[in-house]
C-alpha cells in the first residue's frame, strides 16, 4: 500500500513552509522550533517530499521550499530514515525529474545529489542507469531534468565515478555525454559539456580514451549561439591547456584565434573564462612560440578588459567621493591570517631574505571589495603574467597605446591605463626605466584626481615602481610621492586611505633609513589616521606601522618619536578585549615597534609581556579542555597564542637582558614546555623562535630547563615542516653557544661538558638535513651554523663526523654577510679541524672557499685561517700545493694570496 498523506499533516506542514518564508524574526523563531519538533517524525520527510513532487496545485517557490528543506535533513540526518521513507523520497525524485517547472526540476536535481553523496551512490545502484536512460526521453523536461541532476552529480562525486568502486560507469556515461553535444536545445548541449568538465583536471580514464571525439566535438560548437554553451566550450579549453596540451598543439593557432575573439564576447561570463586562457597558457613551456605572433591582436584585448564595467562602478559607489564617516561593516572585513616567525639570516649585498618555505601574497589584488573574480582582474593578471614571460618584448604593442589612456579626458579609460601601467610594472621593469622619470610625475598628479578610484589605482601603481623611485636621488621623486601618498592616507574615501597605507607601506619596505629624515612628519600622519579611521583600515594601518618600525630600525628609537607614537598605540590594546581578533594586527605592529625600540620600549613593556603570557594561557587552556570535552567545549583559535609568542620574541628581541625581570616574575618556561609540544605546527614554530630569543636575552631561566626541552627540539628536526625544523635548528645553535659560555664563566674551561649529553640528540638529523637534496636555503644556512656551534663547544663529539658535512657545509654558509651567527660557526669548524684533519683533506677546496668569503674576519678568526692554510701547505709539501691551487678560480688564488699569503 503506497505511502498517503493525513490530510490535516498536510495542511500543517504546507502552514509551516508559509509561515517560513516571512520576514518576521519571530515567526522565522517559531518556525525554527516548529521544525526541530517535526523532525522527532520519521514520515515528516514523506510530507516534505510529497508537497515537492505531488501537490501540483501549491505554488512552485513553497514546493522548491519544501524540497530544500528536505535537502538540509537529508544532509543533517539521512542515516536515521527509515528505509520505507528513503525509498519514497528516491522514488519521487526519479519519477518526477521531468516536472514541467525548471525551479522544480533543479530542486528535485539538488536532492538527488544529496542523497548520493551521502555515501548512497553505492546503495543506490539504479540511479545512474536511470538517470542515463531518461537522457534519452523524447520530453524534453525529462531529458533536461536527468541531466541536471547529472551534472550535480559529476560536480559533488566526480572522483567516486571514475573509480572501481562503482564498476566504472564513465566508461558508459562519457561516450553518452558526447552524443549529446550535438542536440537541438542549448541547455542541454551546456549540460553535456559541463558534465564532461568535471572529469577533465581528474584525467579520468574513459575521457582520455575518447580525448580526440571531445576535441573535435568542442571544435564544433565554437560558434554556438548561446552564451552558456561558449562558456562552458571556453573552460574546457582552458583545462584541457593544463592536463593535455599535447592533443591541441596541433590546433594551436586556430584556438588562439578563437579565445581572441571570445576574450571580447559580449557575454562577460564567456569572456572572462575566455581571458583564464591566457592566464594559463603563460605558465605553459611553448608560450612564447606560440603567442609571439599573436601580442598584436592579444595586448589591446586585454587592455580593453581593464576598464571598470558600468555594474563594477556602481558596486564600488565610483560616485561616492566621501565615506570616511561610514562605520565598516563586518562583511566588509576579511580574516587575515598571520604569518609565524622565521629565524633568516642576512645575504651579500641584500638584507635578510624571507624563508622561501613562505608564500610571498601577491599584491595584485588591486581592487579587494569586488572580491569576486571578473573580467578586469584576469586582464590584469594575464597582462601581469605575460609581462613576465615576454619581458620587454612586449612593450612596442603596449606603449603606442598607453599613452592614448594615461591622457584620455574619460576617467575610466585612464584609471584602467594606470592599471595597466601597474600590471607591467614587474615584467617590464628594464624597458619602463627611459619613460619613468616622465610617467612618475604624472602618476604623483593622479593622486590628487578629483576621481577617488582614480586616486586609489594610482596609489597601487607607484607602489610596484617604488623601487626605482628609491634608486633616484629622493628630491627627485622620492620626497614628493611619499608627500602626496601621506595626504592620500587622510584622504576623505575608504578606498583610498586602504590603498595609500598599502602603498607606504610597500615605500617602506623598499626605502628603508631613507625615511629617516622624514618621520616626525611620518608620524604626524599615521598617528592622525588614528583618529580618522574606520575599523578596516585601521587594521591596515597597524601594518604600516609595523612595516616603518621594521624599515628604520632604532632610528625610531627617539623620546619625540616615542611620544608621538605609543600613546595611541596603547589605548588601542587597552581597548580591546582578549577575544578580539583585532589584537593580532596590533600585537603583530607592536611586536616590531618593540624591536625597533629598544630600551625606548621599556615603559610600556610588562602590562604588554603580562598580556601575551596571559593568552598564552588561556588558549593552552581552553585547548586542554577541549581536547578532554570535545562535545562540551569549543576549540580554541591558537592563532592568539601564535601571535603572543611572536610578540614576545620581539620583547626579548628589543629588549635584551630587560626582559629578564619579566621572565622571572611569569610561568613562561613552563607554557613554552607545553607550546613546543602543539599538535599545530604554526605554534611549534613560534615556541621555538620565542625559545631561542630568551636564550639570548636571559639564559639563566632557560637553563634549568634544558634536560626537558633538548629532546622536544631534537623531535622537531623534521625538515616535512621546514619553518618548525629551521627555528628548532636555530635555537639549538643559540643554547650550545650560551651553555658553552655559561661553563666557561664558572670554570674558566670552554669544554663543552654540559652540552655533551645532547649532541647524540641531534647531530644525526642536522647532518642528514645538511645534506639532503632541495632543502631550502634557509634552512639549510641554519642547520650548517648549529653544526658549527655544537661543533665549537664540543669539538670531541662533532669533529668524527667532518668527512660527512663539511662540503655541503662549506657551500651553504658562503653568501651569508659577515655576522656573530657566521663567525661562530667559523670557529667551530677550526676547532674541528684541529681535532680531526683529516676529515677536510677530501674536500679543501670547498673550506678554502668558505675562507674567502669573509671580509673582515676578527683578529682571533684570521689567524685560526691562517694556521690551517698554513698547516696543510706545509703537510702536502710545496709541489702538491702548486698543484692544488692550480685548480683554483682566479678570484680565488687572488683573495687567498693577499688575505693568508698562500
Amino acid at each position: 500500500m503506497e505511502w498517503q498523506p493525513d490530510e490535516q499533516g498536510l495542511q500543517q506542514v504546507l502552514q509551516l513552509l508559509k509561515d517560513s518564508q516571512s520576514p518576521n524574526t519571530v515567526t522565522q523563531r517559531a518556525v525554527q522550533q516548529k521544525l526541530e519538533q517535526l523532525n522527532q517524525f520519521p514520515d515528516f520527510n514523506n510530507y516534505l517530499i510529497f508537497v515537492l513532487t505531488r501537490l501540483k496545485t501549491e505554488d512552485e517557490p513553497t514546493r522548491s521550499l519544501s524540497g530544500l528543506i528536505l535537502k538540509n535533513n537529508v544532509k543533517a540526518h539521512y542515516q536515521n530514515f527509515p528505509p520505507t521513507v528513503a525509498d519514497f523520497i528516491k522514488q519521487e525524485c526519479l519519477n518526477n525529474i521531468g516536472d514541467p517547472s525548471p525551479l522544480i526540476r533543479a530542486t528535485i536535481g539538488i536532492l538527488i545529489t544529496t542523497i548520493a553523496s551521502k555515501g548512497e551512490l553505492q546503495t543506490w545502484p539504479e540511479l545512474l542507469p536511470q538517470l542515463c536512460n531518461l537522457l534519452n526521453s523524447e520530453d524534453y523536461n525529462t531529458c533536461e531534468g536527468s541531466f541536471g541532476a547529472l551534472q550535480k552529480i559529476c560536480e559533488d562525486s566526480s572522483e567516486l565515478l571514475d573509480s572501481d568502486a562503482l564498476n566504472r560507469p564513465l566508461n558508459i556515461m562519457i561516450p553518452k555525454f558526447l552524443q549529446f553535444f550535438k542536440h537541438c536545445s542549448p541547455k542541454i548541449r551546456s549540460h553535456a559539456i559541463a558534465c564532461v568538465n568535471q572529469f577533465i583536471i581528474g584525467r579520468a580514464q574513459a575521457l582520455m580514451d575518447n580525448i580526440d571525439t571531445f576535441i573535435e566535438s568542442l571544435f564544433a560548437l565554437a560558434a554556438d549561439e548561446d552564451s552558456e554553451v561558449r562558456k562552458n566550450v571556453c573552460r574546457a579549453l582552458v583545462m584541457l591547456l593544463e592536463v593535455r596540451i599535447d592533443r591541441l598543439i596541433p590546433h594551436m593557432h586556430s584556438i588562439i584565434q578563437y579565445m581572441l575573439q571570445r576574450t571580447q564576447d559580449p557575454d562577460e561570463n564567456v569572456a572572462l573564462e575566455a581571458c583564464e586562457f591566457w592566464l594559463t597558457l603563460a605558465e605553459q613551456p611553448i608560450c612564447k612560440e606560440v603567442l609571439s605572433g599573436h601580442l598584436m591582436q592579444l595586448i589591446p584585448i586585454l587592455v580593453n578588459g581593464m576598464k571598470y564595467s558600468e555594474i563594477d562602478i556602481i558596486l564600488l559607489k565610483g560616485d561616492v567621493e566621501e565615506d570616511e564617516a561610514v562605520p565598516d561593516s563586518d562583511q566588509d572585513i576579511k580574516p587575515r591570517f598571520h604569518k609565524s616567525r622565521t629565524v633568516t639570516l642576512q645575504h651579500e649585498g641584500g638584507e635578510g631574505e624571507e624563508g622561501e618555505d613562505i608564500d610571498d601574497e601577491d599584491d595584485d589584488d588591486d581592487d579587494d571589495t569586488l572580491s569576486d573574480w571578473n573580467l578586469r582582474k584576469c586582464s590584469a593578471a594575464a597582462l601581469d603574467v605575460l609581462a613576465n614571460v615576454f619581458r620587454d618584448e612586449l612593450l612596442p604593442h603596449l606603449l603606442p597605446l598607453l599613452k592614448g589612456l594615461l591622457f584620455h579626458p574619460d576617467w575610466v579609460i585612464k584609471e584602467s591605463g594606470i592599471l595597466v601601467l601597474g600590471a607591467i610594472a614587474e615584467g617590464c621593469m628594464q624597458g619602463m626605466v627611459p619613460y619613468l622619470p616622465e610617467l612618475i610625475p604624472h602618476l604623483i598628479q593622479c593622486l590628487c584626481d578629483k576621481k577617488a578610484l582614480v586616486r586609489s589605482i594610482a596609489c597601487w601603481t607607484l607602489s610596484r615602481y617604488a623601487h626605482w623611485v628609491v634608486s633616484q636621488p629622493p628630491d627627485s621623486y622620492l620626497k614628493p610621492l611619499m608627500t602626496e601618498l601621506l595626504k592620500r592616507i587622510l584622504d576623505g574615501n575608504k578606498r583610498v586611505q586602504e590603498a595609500a597605507c598599502s602603498a607606504f607601506a610597500t615605500l617602506e619596505e623598499e626605502a628603508c633609513t631613507e625615511l629617516v629624515p622624514y618621520l616626525s612628519f611620518i608620524l604626524d600622519t599615521l598617528v592622525f589616521a588614528f583618529g580618522k579611521y574606520q575599523h578596516k583600515n585601521l587594521l591596515i594601518l597597524y601594518d604600516a606601522i609595523g612595516t616603518l618600525a621594521d624599515s628604520v630600525g632604532h632610528h625610531l628609537n627617539q623620546p619625540e618619536y616615542i611620544q608621538k607614537l605609543m600613546p595611541p598605540l596603547i589605548a588601542k590594546w587597552n581597548e580591546l578585549k582578549d577575544e578580539d581578533k583585532d589584537l593580532f594586527p596590533l600585537l603583530e605592529c607592536l611586536s616590531s615597534v618593540a624591536t625597533a625600540l629598544q630600551s625606548g620600549f621599556l615603559p610600556y613593556c610588562e602590562p604588554v609581556y603580562q598580556r601575551c603570557v596571559t593568552l598564552v594561557q588561556k588558549t593552552l587552556a581552553q585547548a586542554m579542555m577541549y581536547n578532554q570535552h570535545p562535545d562540551q567545549y569549543e576549540a580554541p583559535d591558537k592563532d592568539f597564542m601564535i601571535v603572543a609568542l611572536d610578540l614576545l620574541s620581539g620583547l626579548a628581541e628589543g629588549l635584551g637582558g630587560h626582559v629578564e625581570q619579566l621572565v622571572a616574575r611569569s610561568n613562561i618556561m613552563t607554557l613554552l614546555f607545553q607550546c613546543m609540544q602543539d599538535t599545530m605546527p604554526e605554534v611549534r614554530q613560534s615556541s621555538f623562535a620565542l625559545l631561542g630569543d630568551l636564550t639570548k636575552a636571559c639564559f639563566l631561566h632557560v637553563k634549568p630547563c634544558i634536560a626537558e626541552f633538548m629532546p622536544i627540539l631534537g623531535l622537531n628536526l623534521n625538515p616535512e615542516f621546514i619553518s618548525v625544523c629551521n627555528n628548532a635548528t636555530w635555537a639549538i645553535g643559540e643554547i650550545s653557544m650560551q651553555m658553552g659560555r655559561s661553563v666557561k664563566q664558572q670554570t674558566g674551561d670552554c669544554s663543552g661538558a654540559e652540552m655533551q649529553p645532547y649532541v647524540s640528540m641531534v647531530l644525526p638529523h642536522l647532518v642528514e638535513i645538511i645534506n639532503r637534496p632541495n632543502t631550502p636555503k634557509t634552512l639549510l644556512e641554519n642547520t650548517a651554523i648549529t653544526i658549527g656551534r655544537l661543533g665549537y663547544v664540543c669539538p670531541q663529539e662533532v669533529a668524527p663526523q667532518l668527512q660527512q658535512f663539511i662540503r655541503p657545509w662549506c657551500t651553504s654558509l658562503r653568501n651569508i654577510r659577515d655576522n656573530e651567527e657566521k663567525d661562530s660557526a667559523f670557529r667551530g669548524i677550526c676547532v674541528m679541524i684541529g681535532v680531526n684533519p683529516a676529515g677536510v683533506v677530501q674536500d679543501f677546496i670547498f673550506f678554502c672557499d668558505a675562507v674567502a668569503s669573509w671580509v673582515n674576519p676578527k683578529d682571533d678568526l684570521r689567524d685560526m685561517f691562517y694556521k690551517i692554510l698554513h698547516g696543510f701547505k706545509e703537510q702536502v709539501g710545496e709541489e702538491n700545493w702548486q698543484q692544488f691551487s692550480e685548480q683554483f678560480p682566479p678570484l680565488l688564488k687572488e683573495r687567498l694570496s693577499a688575505c693568508y699569503g698562500v
